[in-house]
């Protein structure tokens, strides 16, 4: 298993470490040196991240706000989050890019797809924040879009859980992991890998999926060197 290039899904809750809220300095530092040790190896990475650590908008909305409204204050804890990856990227001499979907000039770039390309070819780690811009879609949708948009091999979602299994491992001490599993059984299954919209899209693109403990040392080099680490979703 060899990828020239990948888009990675973070979740923006793996960023609290131990914390409640907000972003652990001490946990996007590690990150941050797991994804140079994957670019130092000549792989192009893309990566989106979520914005649950600050605000999430489906849970504003369930609060009586306007989910529209929620949605966009989700968006803007995305860019949040990007910059501060971002921020300890750089620290470890890592260059990058943040683009988002929504325009704010003074602190990132605007997505455009052949920027985005062209910036991963010279070697840049891309940042996507702002899911894909608009209410509605997830950061799980926005990474299978971007990852097909620019033509990114896999989608390595980085858990906190090393798989995909057949019941929630953290409430039932049998349940059963799974190596390899094909899109239409993860559906009728019932399994949770990504929202409905995000997993469909993936699908219809054979854009294959690997779910993995991200909090794990050295788990995504291993898993970039043909390890068998977590549960790769494929057709």
């Amino acid at each position: 298993m060899s990828y020239k290039r990948i888009l990675l899904k973070l979740s923006g809750e793996a960023l609290m470490g131990d914390r409640q809220y907000g972003i652990d300095p001490k946990r996007i530092a590690i990150y941050a040196q797991e994804i140079k040790d994957v670019v130092d190896k000549g792989i192009e990475v893309a990566i989106v991240i979520g914005g649950g650590n600050i605000f999430r908008g489906v849970a504003g909305a369930s609060n009586g706000m306007d989910r529209v409204q929620a949605d966009y204050m989700g968006m803007l804890a995305t860019a949040i989050n990007g910059l501060a990856l971002q921020s300890a990227l750089e620290d470890i001499g890592v260059a990058t890019r943040l683009l988002t979907a929504i325009k704010m000039e003074q602190v990132a770039e605007p997505f455009i797809k052949r920027r985005a390309v062209r910036h991963l070819e010279k070697g840049r780690v891309v940042i996507f924040g702002t899911g894909t811009g608009n209410p509605y879609f997830t950061t799980d949708t926005a990474a299978v879009l971007r990852a097909i948009e620019i033509n990114a091999e896999v989608i390595l979602k980085g858990t906190r859980v090393d798989g995909v299994y057949d019941t929630d491992p953290e409430k039932n001490a049998d349940a059963v992991k799974y190596q390899n599993i094909s899109f239409k059984d993860v559906m009728s299954k019932g399994l949770k890998v990504m929202d409905m919209t995000a997993f469909t899209l993936s699908e219809e693109n054979k854009l294959p999926i690997i779910v993995f403990d991200m909090n794990t040392r050295g788990n995504l080099k291993k898993l970039l060197n043909g390890e068998n680490i977590g549960t790769k979703v494929d057709i």
